[in-house]
């Protein structure tokens, strides 16, 4: 199923034990639907905050539930868009070829948009934050822009290649455009802090190779504030 959330409210998409998480709530509509226990698995294990307009996630049923019937056991900041059958080879995260992620800036506060995008108070200097997005193009370990450098996938899978990085200015707002065969934890809000410290003067977009070899999270910027960050689309063959 392909699902969009409102990701304000929850914990992220995984299931956590004392706080609401997209996966628990889907899970317990469907077990509710199909009356058995029903588990999910999603393509990304999204932050605490993020938001998704194409979420997948994979399950195993007796048959498939009403679209009609799950959304209406589902609060309205969930919406599962579609369901189809799928062979049994398929994973939503292992056979997933490409990830998109959005990251929305607003030059200027916008009280509509506080949730889904960040209210910049410094001036960027865009020139600045362009060439330093090039250098994240291509095939890197990207250990230096993971949170979580010493377990997980940043681990053992360290290596991203990443195919696209686009900054689409749309009147006062900047939408930074991520794409690629995966990512590590937190590795998009870890490069857009280090983009926006290039941006206003604090660092030099040529010490981003630099940072790329270390492989140390020390050295790039700060973390970006989750809430801009929405999970666009997983691609599949």
């Amino acid at each position: 199923m392909t699902i969009a959330y409102d990701g304000t409210a929850y914990a992220g998409f995984q299931s956590q034990p004392n706080s609401p998480s997209i996966q628990t709530t889907i899970e317990k509509a469907l077990s509710i639907l199909l009356r058995e226990k029903i588990s999910i698995i999603g393509a990304s294990r999204t932050d605490a905050g993020v938001h998704a307009l194409g979420q997948v996630a994979h399950f195993t049923a007796p048959h498939l539930p009403l679209l009609y019937s799950l959304n209406a056991l589902l609060p309205p900041d969930i919406r599962i868009l579609t369901i189809e059958e799928v062979p049994p080879t398929f994973h939503a995260r292992y056979s997933a070829l490409r990830k998109t992620y959005y990251y929305h800036l607003a030059l200027h506060p916008d009280p509509f948009r506080r949730n889904i995008s960040l209210n910049l108070k410094m001036k960027l200097d865009l020139n600045r934050l362009k060439t330093g997005a090039a250098y994240f193009l291509g095939t890197h370990d990207f250990t230096s822009f993971s949170n979580k450098a010493g377990r997980g996938c940043a681990k053992n899978k360290p290596i991203k290649t990443l195919y696209r990085l686009d900054l689409i200015e749309e009147g006062d707002r900047i939408r930074l455009e991520f794409e690629a065969d995966g990512f590590l934890y937190k590795m998009v809000r870890n490069i857009v802090g280090t983009l926006l410290e290039v941006a206003r003067g604090a660092l030099s977009p040529h010490t981003i190779p630099k940072i790329l070899q270390e492989k140390s999270r020390r050295l790039a910027g700060p973390t970006a504030p989750p809430h801009p960050l929405f999970l666009i689309k997983v691609d599949y063959e």
